[in-house]
């Protein structure tokens, strides 16, 4: 923090006009690590026939991404409380794009994983910071129609990638093959870095906080415990030593714990801020986030596999199968925290639960129904009612996690938010191996291929719907409304007055 830095605690009739700059700037960084967890399933088939790679380098390069990811995500949110959230960010998209530019001019399989490794570990600096700019930018009776926005970002995002993949790995630009996935994040890099360092408004943890290396270290190793066996499990024909290592991601879990209480008796500046969980809207969001990762990421894994080897339909194809999801995700999203939410409060999460289970059971049917004659019209319409719902929980569950959170714990809170989200989509992915993989014999014919992955994929979606009832019932325990929803202008000023550490 530089002399020349003045507070911004404006009156609340002079709201600061570049906070929707900022707004837009986080957004977008958000929107391109959504699609780049995505789009590169579409290219695997021509990078591993341009660079020869091996079934194992495959593997890394799309769980690569995913484990640097999750792992530093706490670290990445902890970072931003201490350093300055604005900095913090500056320097994930910075990294994010020099990683996007070594991969996309990677000139074997083994520098582009070592690539997407790195990519992942800006990604955890640069995400949880989006939410903790919002938390710490915007007055809470703007956040709801902010984080509308944020669910519909999430929901572009979630389709966008395998569809812009499948256009760019088609489209074979410039001749450059599947590389132009990764290069098209360099000028969205460049300029959300030059605009950021103007626009955003730099804001941290109001106490001088240290970086709790032990923390660091009790984290990484656990999640490396649980996600790596998950990641490599079904392909190395589920070892002895996967099972145990997954075993002992709790044990590292309960140190993390013991060690961090004493932490934070000792200095207050644990990593991982326990009191969080003492908040009863974030613990009972942080539960139901973790269950719909794990719903979400055996849907999304098993729905390509249907479409594009069980259907035999083109990437493209397949991507645009995705759009009447991705519109009601945006639409629902931005109804649910500006409309609904305010008026009948928890009800519309658990509305969203039951239109997803409702969607995936309809799923089921038409799969059944017309087998491999389905067309992508006869998609459309669970397609529909499930980004209905997904977008009635995801936008207000953000919102209802963070709402009681104190201002200088936001990093903290946003990294455990993504942490668990990714968690729960690895717990996701490796279920796919019995829920899917598991239901199908490992030797078919030609002929039985298609008719084996629509049972398969019928088999999951069953258990899909289950835990989306399970998301239902956990609903009861948050709270019947968001915090912000009570809250009088007056509370909000002078929430606003007492925050420190905002700084142009």
């Amino acid at each position: 923090m530089s002399s020349t830095e003045t507070p911004v605690s404006k009156p609340a009739g002079a709201p600061d006009r570049r906070r929707w700059y900022a707004l837009a700037i986080v957004m977008t960084a958000a929107f391109m690590d959504l699609v780049d967890v995505t789009i590169v399933n579409i290219a695997i088939p021509s990078i591993q026939r341009d660079e020869g790679a091996s079934f194992s380098q495959i593997q890394w390069i799309t769980a690569g991404y995913a484990l640097a990811f999750a792992a530093g995500l706490i670290t990445g949110g902890r970072l931003g409380d201490i350093h300055g959230r604005k900095r913090v960010f500056l320097v994930g998209i910075g990294g994010f794009t020099v990683a996007s530019a070594l991969c996309g001019l990677a000139v074997n399989p083994e520098m582009l994983v070592a690539a997407r490794l790195l990519q992942g570990a800006m990604a955890a600096l640069m995400v949880p910071q989006v939410l903790s700019i919002v938390h710490a930018t915007f007055p809470a009776h703007e956040r709801g129609k902010v984080f509308g926005l944020f669910g519909a970002i999430v929901g572009l995002g979630a389709v966008s990638g395998p569809l812009l993949g499948a256009l760019l790995t088609e489209g074979d630009l410039f001749g450059l093959g599947w590389r132009p996935i990764f290069l098209i994040n360099l000028p969205v890099g460049v300029a959300g870095l030059i605009l950021g360092s103007r626009f955003i408004t730099e804001s941290k943890a109001p106490r001088a906080l240290k970086l709790d290396v032990v923390g660091v270290v009790l984290v990484t190793s656990g999640l490396l415990l649980l996600l790596y066996p998950l990641t490599r499990g079904h392909e190395l024909g589920w070892p002895v030593w996967g099972y145990a290592a997954m075993a002992g991601a709790p044990v590292v879990g309960a140190a993390l714990v013991v060690y961090e209480r004493r932490k934070s008796a000792r200095d207050g500046s644990p990593l991982v801020e326990l009191s969080l969980f003492r908040v009863k809207s974030f613990a009972a969001g942080i539960a139901v986030q973790t269950v719909l990762g794990i719903g979400l990421g055996v849907f999304f894994l098993v729905w390509t596999l249907y479409m594009q080897i069980g259907l035999g339909w083109s990437p493209l194809k397949a991507g645009l199968t995705g759009v009447p999801f991705s519109i009601a995700v945006s639409v629902a999203a931005g109804m649910s925290v500006q409309k609904l939410v305010p008026r009948f409060g928890r009800g519309v999460l658990q509305a969203g639960a039951l239109l997803l289970a409702a969607g995936v059971l309809l799923y089921v049917w038409e799969s059944g129904h017309y087998g491999l004659a389905i067309t992508p019209w006869q998609m459309a319409l669970p397609l529909v009612v499930m980004g209905g719902g997904m977008g009635l929980v995801f936008a207000p569950l953000t919102d209802a996690i963070l709402s009681e959170v104190p201002r200088e714990h936001a990093g903290s809170a946003s990294g455990l938010i993504n942490t668990v989200q990714q968690m729960g989509n690895a717990l996701g992915l490796g279920l796919v191996s019995v829920v899917f993989f598991g239901v199908m014999d490992d030797r078919l014919a030609p002929a039985q291929v298609g008719p084996a992955f629509v049972d398969a994929f019928r088999h999951a979606l069953g258990w899909v719907a289950a835990v989306m009832g399970v998301i239902f019932l956990l609903m009861f325990a948050l709270p019947r409304r968001p915090a912000q929803h009570l809250e009088g202008a007056g509370q909000e000023t002078g929430a606003a007055e007492r925050e420190p550490e905002l700084v142009s």
